[in-house]
């Protein structure tokens, strides 16, 4: 008997869910469509929904998500809908799919709901927004096909997904970036901060020239907002007085780079931010490498 309490113990959090209505779905078989039961099917007969807003999967935390359910299984379900009698598409859970692919499991629980399309769009779209760490470009992507697709309102769509109208209004305002400042957002290389400031600026030469600082000096989001408070107040200008010095350096610093790494023979990297701090990075492969630096100096 202390035997067998101590079996159960040990098959963990699976012995959480061994009571749970499931019932397998066999090569030949279909389960029946509830939306309360959990049922084993076959993965062979799932496929991704079209209508997943999320386009790239975080690498690491997928393998992560795969050694778990090599050591423990599957703990929660993922949610599909019936299309046929072999055929089932996800709703909510395609990292949970992709993972239980990669572990090499044959089978996998599933609640099963029967909507619509349209439907499945809506639940797919607000539920990776609200769950999932999507970067602000898939988010905003979100958004638009929400609104486009199942003609919300921008006040609806901040009621559907818990958000105030401005965020929404805010996100949907990105898509206007040009398309290297959205991949920016989507590499997360700038953020929303630096977005709302560049989009401030109307003029796309002058928007452009802020976002190249951004990223060539590291700005944050306080600094944008700095070039855009002076560029608005010399409106005149063909750029701000600070880009305008900050471009005549950022030259004269590459160049600078140019002529050390080719007297030093290695790759040096010359960082400065707006307030003129910054610092010299000089890369070596070896000892023998370090000490020729050190000699050229002395």
């Amino acid at each position: 008997m202390a035997k067998n309490k101590k079996d159960e113990l040990g098959k963990g959090l699976r012995a959480l869910i061994s009571n749970i209505d499931k019932k397998p779905v066999q090569e030949e078989t279909s389960p029946a469509v509830s939306s309360a039961s959990v049922s084993d099917i076959l993965i062979k007969y799932i496929e991704a929904n079209p209508f997943q807003p999320r386009t790239e999967f975080n690498q690491e935390e997928l393998l992560e998500l795969v050694q778990s359910i090599k050591v423990n299984g599957l703990i929660q379900p993922i949610t599909v809908r019936k299309l046929s009698e072999k055929k089932f598409q996800i709703i909510a859970g395609e990292r949970r799919f992709r993972a239980s692919k990669l572990a090499g499991l044959k089978t996998m629980p599933c609640y099963i709901r029967s909507i619509e399309d349209e439907a499945v769009l809506e639940l797919a779209l607000i539920e990776n927004i609200q769950r999932s760490d999507l970067n602000p470009m898939e988010v905003a992507i979100s958004y638009k096909r929400l609104i486009d697709e199942l003609r919300y309102s921008q006040e609806e769509l901040a009621d559907r997904v818990g958000k105030k109208r401005s965020t929404v209004t805010n996100f949907l305002r990105i898509l206007k970036l040009s398309p290297e400042m959205q991949q920016a957002l989507k590499t997360k290389s700038i953020s929303m901060g630096h977005a709302k400031a560049l989009l401030s600026v109307e003029e796309p030469s002058r928007r452009n020239s802020i976002f190249n600082q951004i990223l060539s000096q590291g700005l944050s989001v306080r600094a944008a907002e700095a070039l855009v408070k002076e560029l608005k107040a010399d409106p005149s200008s063909p750029k701000p007085k600070a880009a305008i010095k900050n471009d005549a350096l950022s030259v004269q610093i590459r160049h600078l780079e140019t002529k050390v790494s080719e007297q030093l023979g290695t790759k040096v990297r010359i960082n400065r931010n707006h307030q003129g701090k910054g610092s010299i990075q000089i890369q070596f492969n070896s000892d023998d490498m370090l000490s020729d630096i050190i000699e050229y100096f002395e």
